[in-house]
């Protein structure tokens, strides 16, 4: 008797990336592409919008609450929508890392925060670990 998961995989169908088709394996990588931007830019306003919150001061300061309100919604929407073509796993990382980075680099060098090697090297290897799941995603 044969167990669960041995044998030969099943056959590609005609037209699946990889497989035969180059225009449809183009559109895939260009699809990939664009995902990859959006997710670019919806960890770019995670920094805005926790940078804004920050100077909302407990949501009592009206433009900085409706700035960081409005850019926390735009970035979940960018990020849902990089999800429909990326792993969620290495998407949210991403997300997370590209607005943890951006958040501590804007308070060291803007407000004033503490900055030392250690918070600088725990930081670079954030910055590594995003890159590294950018250049392992297919």
């Amino acid at each position: 008797m044969q167990s669960i998961g041995t044998g030969p995989p099943p056959p590609r169908q005609r037209g699946e990336p990889g497989e035969g088709d180059p225009e449809k394996t183009r559109a895939r990588a260009k699809t990939v592409t664009v995902a990859w931007l959006i997710l670019i830019t919806a960890g770019l306003l995670e920094i805005v919008w926790a940078i804004s919150l920050k100077n909302a001061d407990g949501f009592t300061r009206l433009w900085p609450s409706i700035i960081g309100i409005t850019t926390a919604w735009i970035s979940f929407a960018l990020l849902s929508f990089a999800l429909k073509s990326l792993p969620v796993g290495t998407a949210y990382a991403v997300w997370v890392g590209i607005g943890a980075v951006g958040v501590a680099t804007v308070g060291i060098l803007l407000l004033g925060e503490e900055v030392s090697a250690l918070r600088l090297s725990f930081l670079a290897m954030i910055t590594i670990g995003i890159v590294g799941l950018r250049l392992i995603e297919h």
